[in-house]
């Protein structure tokens, strides 16, 4: 039987919290320090029914190599 791979190219809105002590910004320049970007610390949370799939994409599954010269479809 062949398998097929299947990729959707999905994009989705994400909250990132952090709980962080005081120390960790300035308040009162409203610098938030080291938490300005969210990163690796950070808990992610997708909004629901946020997700929007932007292309999807199939090809036959080889288990054995990842073959660059397979051919793919896409919608």
């Amino acid at each position: 039987m062949t398998k097929y791979l299947v990729r959707h190219y999905v994009t989705a809105d994400f909250l990132a919290e952090k709980v962080v002590d005081e120390t960790e910004i300035d308040s009162e320049k409203n610098n938030l320090k080291q938490n300005t970007i969210p990163d690796g610390s950070f808990s992610f949370i997708m909004v629901e029914q946020s997700e929007k799939l932007i292309r999807t994409t199939y090809e036959k599954y080889d288990e054995s190599l990842n073959n660059s010269d397979k051919k793919r479809t896409s919608d």
